[in-house]
């Protein structure tokens, strides 16, 4: 049985969705995508508020930024493997009452403490959030996809783009309890995706709980011990968590190996092509992360921009995401230059920024690219695995993919934040330009995703894509 062209279950009496434009579906799933972003971006804005209204330290205040960069991940991975298992609707009603919950929590908090619990349970909800929306891409008709996928991506980048303005506006002119929550945006899209995701059913298959608890244990040991230096972990808190990092990712490893149909697929754990995406995608991820932690601060401190200065003149970004995102879409077999060359230019702004001292127009110019680059990258290699993973599987490969991309991001901010105690913004931002580098080298190496089919043609079939 395949998912790429299905029909009602329910017999003649359920009529199938009607079709919903290309133009539609993309801004949908974006919509349902883009307000994750904000969890880490816009909530970054609020720390200082956050840290004064709860009395609490710089160093609890950043688990506010840690906790959801986890959770996020982590739940990002989960539900696609759920969905695989039990269907897209399920993941994205169960998520979405995850999320409220965890709106809820962050609301109400009194104290530090209270409020990192609500943004865990609120990012774990996005995840699902931000999952459903990936698999309702990748699992698109193959003559449809290329163009959701560039609508998806363009609609990220300007999310993306006004994380910094939406997170200065609404804590500056309302509170910093909104700012925090606004992931919880994507629950204005669930309405829209429903009925689309229940035209996506599960295969049954049961999910393997233990490579799930050993992935959980691995990611969340090692985003935590990169960010130990923000943290002010103690030293027998990192040797604990640098131990189980070294178990967990041991057990799983072997479980992979073991057990071909685990949690994470061993075929897919050695599909070379998955393993160079996600080299890929989180070398561009960490230097998205790693800048959009080091520039907001950069021209406040040194040139006096105010916040709302800063993310108006960060649209344009996404303006130039959403243009190469959707030249991307429609580039076929070159696709993966267009990638490479942005992920190139983005490093290169970013190396120049240090060179230039932090001059202004090299510092927007550097992050524009960088919101560029994310933009291509989710386009490229979300695409280029779809059409190589069986329908069956898509949800949870496209999921992990992200999960590493989410992990690069992690590294970058933890990087640049620990730069930033002993180096000047302006450098911090010169060396966080190795990651899109890093991206631009692995890029080089990812096969030519096949072309897309021209928007008039007749459709391709599931059977066929499913093949591929």
């Amino acid at each position: 049985m395949t998912t790429e062209n299905p029909t009602a279950r329910a017999g003649a009496a359920a009529p199938p969705a009607p079709a919903l434009s290309v133009r539609s579906t993309g801004l949908r799933l974006g919509a349902l995508f883009g307000p994750a972003i904000f969890g880490v971006t816009a909530a970054g804005v609020a720390l200082p508020d956050v840290a004064r209204a709860l009395h609490a330290s710089p160093s609890a205040a950043a688990w506010v930024l840690t906790a959801h960069a986890l959770a996020l991940g982590i739940g990002t991975a989960l539900a696609g493997r759920v969905a695989d298992a039990r269907g897209i609707r399920f993941i994205l009603l169960a998520g979405g009452v995850v999320l409220a919950a965890g709106a809820v929590v962050c609301l109400l908090a009194q104290n530090i403490g209270t409020l990192v619990a609500g943004r865990f349970l609120l990012a774990a909800g996005s995840g699902a959030m931000s999952s459903a929306a990936l698999a309702l891409a990748a699992s698109s008709a193959p003559e449809r996809r290329p163009r959701i996928l560039a609508i998806f991506g363009a609609t990220m980048s300007v999310f993306s783009a006004g994380a910094t303005l939406a997170g200065g506006v609404v804590t500056e002119w309302l509170t910093w309890r909104l700012t925090v929550i606004l992931p919880v945006l994507s629950l204005l899209a669930l309405p829209l995706v429903l009925r689309q995701a229940a035209a996506r059913p599960g295969s049954g298959r049961a999910v393997d709980l233990w490579g799930a608890l050993l992935l959980t244990v691995t990611a969340a040991s090692f985003l935590i011990l990169i960010q130990s230096a923000a943290l002010s972990l103690s030293a027998g808190t990192v040797t604990v968590t640098a131990v189980l990092l070294v178990l967990a990712g041991a057990g799983l490893a072997a479980r992979v190996l073991r057990v071909p149909e685990s949690f994470v697929p061993r075929a897919i754990a050695g599909d070379s092509t998955f393993v160079r995406a996600a080299l890929t995608g989180a070398g561009v991820y960490a230097g998205l992360f790693g800048t959009m932690y080091a520039v907001p601060q950069l021209l406040v401190r040194e040139h006096g921009w105010s916040v709302l200065s800063i993310g108006l003149w960060l649209l344009p970004g996404a303006v130039l995401g959403a243009v190469l995102s959707r030249r991307a879409s429609r580039m076929g077999g070159s696709a993966n230059g267009l990638l490479t060359v942005t992920a190139f230019v983005c490093a290169v702004l970013l190396a120049l920024v240090s060179l230039a001292d932090g001059g202004p127009a090299v510092v927007i110019a550097g992050a524009s690219l960088a919101f560029a680059a994310f933009a291509v990258t989710q386009v490229v290699t979300t695409g280029l695995l779809s059409a190589r993973i069986a329908p069956q599987q898509r949800g949870g490969a496209v999921a992990l993919l992200n999960l590493t991309f989410f992990v690069g991001g992690g590294i970058g901010s933890a990087v640049a934040g620990a730069l930033a105690k002993s180096m000047e913004l302006a450098d911090v931002v010169g060396v966080v330009a190795a990651f899109p580098l890093l991206g631009t080298v692995f890029a080089l190496t990812l096969p030519r995703p096949a072309a897309a089919p021209a928007p008039q043609g007749p459709p391709s079939g599931g059977p066929k894509d499913a093949r591929r």
